[in-house]
């Protein structure tokens, strides 16, 4: 059973082809298979490819021709629930979904990068993966200021989403940096490596619209399975 904050199937795999097409896996211009082997093959319902084909193409990226089929358009800044996410499969790509492992209300980690007015904040741990494998653990501290409470069961595969919809809060930019760290004294099991192991780890400040600092996070990831992605246009 699909968790409660679980995007729709047919949106889950619009934003896998989204995250395809940034990755190069699918061209500019490149014809898709037919509806029922491509639902086929991704073991869905044609149904619900059309609704994920027709999502891609409200947002400018698929060409749907009557008699002929549906073509690629790869456009820069896709309108996607994942595009400040960087973390990608070392293929490419790679579906995003998450794992709650915790949220806490409490006193800010002085470690973090300075954000927010609130000296308490919000901590969220996550398992991610990509595409079902283990690819990260997360911990993500959004500014106490914004909602006196967060339940796991409210928050959406995409935090970011949640922060939309719930909160008003949209996150217009953010800020990376790629360094080495240990992994966590809280590591779950389902983490390939244990506390103080040295991990790839990724610092991140995020703004708010209002051009304030909502958020700070850091995000530990499995070398062998992730690679930290920034493309430049």
């Amino acid at each position: 059973m699909a968790s409660p904050g679980s995007l729709p199937l047919f949106l889950q795999i619009s934003e896998l082809l989204i995250r395809d097409i940034a990755a190069g896996r699918l061209i500019d211009g490149e014809k898709l298979p037919p509806e029922r082997e491509m639902a086929a093959g991704l073991g869905i319902a044609v149904g619900t490819l059309r609704q994920a084909l027709k999502e891609l193409a409200a947002k400018g990226m698929l060409n749907r021709v009557q008699g002929s089929g549906n073509y690629i358009r790869a456009i820069s800044d896709p309108a996607s629930v994942y595009a400040l996410l960087r973390l990608e499969l070392a293929g490419g790509g790679g579906l995003p979904t998450a794992q709650v492992l915790s949220v806490d209300r409490c006193a800010k980690d002085a470690a973090l990068p300075a954000f927010g007015d609130s000296a308490e904040g919000h901590r969220i741990r996550r398992l991610r993966f990509l595409s079902g494998k283990v690819a990260a653990v997360e911990e993500i501290w959004l500014d106490g200021g914004y909602t006196p409470m967060i339940a796991p069961g409210d928050l959406s595969e995409s935090l970011y989403l949640y922060y939309r919809e719930k909160l008003g809060l949209w996150i217009a930019r953010a800020e990376d940096r790629v360094g080495q760290g240990p992994c966590p004294a809280w590591v779950p099991a389902a983490f390939p490596y244990r506390s103080g192991a040295p991990l790839p780890l990724i610092t991140r400040v995020g703004w708010g619209q209002d051009g304030r600092r909502a958020e700070a996070s850091w995000t530990w990831y499995d070398p062998e399975i992730a690679r930290y992605v920034a493309r430049l246009k």
